[in-house]
């Protein structure tokens, strides 16, 4: 099985939401489709 690759825009908007924004973890990765340990990591 391989692993999905994202690009670095995709991941630094991501952490953006949660950083900047102050979104809750768990929202932003179910509305990017990933899981909440991916995008944590």
């Amino acid at each position: 099985m391989s692993r999905l690759r994202y690009t670095e825009e995709f991941k630094i908007e991501a952490v953006k939401q949660v950083v900047e924004r102050g979104h809750r973890l768990a929202e932003v990765a179910e509305r990017l489709g990933v899981s909440g340990h991916s995008l944590y990591h």
